[in-house]
């Protein structure tokens, strides 16, 4: 019998946070009239969680979810490596689908308040370089 180690729950927990950050991503921005166009847009080493339309914007969303502010505000985790990614990924999206839209990266940060969510969004929170 193998034994699993004691942080496999924690991460099990973890993905099961996140995941449902994401569909309640989803759910506010359908709410605010946005069309969710992908979810989990992958390309090179970058994932996109969600991207969205709004008129004649597409807002490239990355959503995260914590427990707790107890280690910061959830926007303070989207780092330069991971925005560089994004950057690229999007751009490759646009190309490839031939798009002409104002393109704006956006944050949605929740946090788990109780038995409910807090959840913030940050419009342009991060611009390319």
């Amino acid at each position: 019998m193998q034994e699993i180690p004691a942080f496999a729950g924690i991460m099990a927990r973890h993905n099961e946070l996140g995941k449902k950050g994401e569909q309640l991503a989803v759910d506010y921005l359908i709410k605010k009239g946005y069309h969710i166009v992908e979810q989990n847009y992958r390309f090179d080493k970058a994932e996109v969680d969600i991207i969205a339309q709004l008129k004649d914007t597409l807002a490239i969303i990355e959503v995260k979810t914590r427990s707790t502010k107890d280690f910061g505000n959830p926007q303070d985790f989207v780092k330069p490596k991971q925005i560089k990614n994004l950057v690229k990924a999007v751009d490759e999206y646009v190309v490839v689908n031939d798009l002409d839209v104002e393109v704006r990266f956006d944050i949605i940060a929740i946090v788990k308040q109780g038995k409910g969510f807090d959840i913030e969004h940050l419009e342009d929170a991060f611009y390319h370089f």
